[in-house]
């Protein structure tokens, strides 16, 4: 299962240590404007190394190109794209090559295939998650045309917390700082504690909130293909998430019917609702209103700490991990969770498309 999306999809393929991670987008229409630069720039908010509370993992992320681009603009043929990997250190993962590392997919891979690449966890490593962003960048490209605009930040570290309503926030400002928090006296504050769990070998996860502004009603398909439910697998398929919900999510359960209920009105002639509770999204289906979600993740499995753990033949060991690793995963899975997200509204959005004109 490489492959993701109906209409506008994604295969990729590579692994950590690898000769590159890429992939191939098909479906993308055709005309729309490439810009080389926000594709790159969207790979560069991914990319290790970024600030010293990232992995120092040193890589470029270049991306080249392959196919499917013509004279700046898509051609509507597949594109085909890759990022070369030029600064693995394979060596030090020969230590766990016989071992499993807690909470990691080591044996889990080893229980489905019988086999595995070690290296940086190979197929499991979120270096995978390239071609999503790059995948990503294109949708935005394509749904900027529509006017379609998609943010996320990180909202939530232990007790430090955003507050709940985000119109509050500009949302942009969450990248100035390495934390990717919109509230710059909290994002320091989420830094200091990251650095705290780095310096203390050991890691920390949180939460990301993604706002999504812009999508007309009618995206979505009413049982199977829900929006939000494609928006949960699209989040719940990328490394380190351990829940998702949107809207007023799991916090519904503490409302009577009467006071969660979203109530309609007309506004200049258009119907909206006077709050949105829902999320922008009632019976699968997009309202017009923004969709906004969480996106929980876990602190990074690999802490620099002695960990109790047994081998491939059920040996106790105690693991002592090398390597270079994410203290705080949610900085760079902030450009993940967009990416992620745009795949998903422009896919719903091509479907619809197809739908009105037949």
């Amino acid at each position: 299962m490489n492959v993701f999306g109906k209409i506008y999809t994604l295969t990729s393929f590579g692994e950590s240590h690898g000769a590159a991670i890429g992939g191939v987008i098909d479906g993308c229409p055709a005309g729309i404007p490439v810009d080389m630069e926000f594709i790159q720039h969207e790979l560069d908010r991914r990319k290790p190394g970024q600030s010293k509370i990232t992995t120092p993992r040193t890589e470029a992320d270049k991306v080249e190109l392959l196919s499917g681009v013509f004279k700046g603009f898509t051609t509507g043929t597949p594109i085909g794209f890759m990022v070369r990997n030029a600064d693995a250190h394979s060596n030090d993962y020969d230590l766990i090559k016989d071992t499993y590392r807690p909470s990691h997919a080591d044996f889990t891979y080893d229980a489905k295939y019988g086999f595995r690449d070690y290296r940086g966890g190979g197929r499991s490593s979120a270096r995978e998650t390239i071609a999503r962003v790059v995948a990503g960048a294109f949708a935005k490209l394509a749904l900027r045309t529509k006017n379609i605009e998609i943010q996320a930040y990180t909202s939530k570290i232990l007790d430090l917390e955003t507050d709940d309503d985000y119109s509050k926030y500009t949302l942009s400002e969450a990248e100035n700082n390495a934390i990717r928090c919109p509230d710059p006296m909290l994002a320091e504050k989420m830094i200091a504690l990251v650095e705290a769990a780095k310096h203390a070998g050991d890691s920390l996860g949180g939460t990301i909130t993604c706002v999504i502004k812009g999508t007309e009603p009618g995206l979505g398909e009413p049982v199977f293909g829900k929006l939000h439910a494609k928006l949960g697998e699209a989040m719940l398929g990328i490394n380190a998430v351990k829940g998702f919900d949107y809207g007023s999510g799991f916090d519904s359960g503490n409302f009577y019917g009467s006071a969660h209920n979203d109530l309609f009105d007309t506004e200049n002639g258009a119907i909206v609702s006077k709050t949105n509770r829902s999320g922008g999204i009632q019976g699968g289906i997009s309202n017009g209103a923004d969709i906004y979600f969480r996106v929980a993740f876990k602190p990074t499995a690999t802490v620099l700490k002695p960990q109790e753990t047994v081998t491939q033949t059920g040996e106790k060991t105690i693991l002592e991990p090398k390597g270079r690793h994410d203290p705080c995963v949610l900085p760079r899975a902030v450009p993940i969770v967009e990416a992620m997200a745009a795949m998903v509204v422009l896919d719903a959005l091509l479907l619809h498309i197809a739908r009105k004109s037949f």
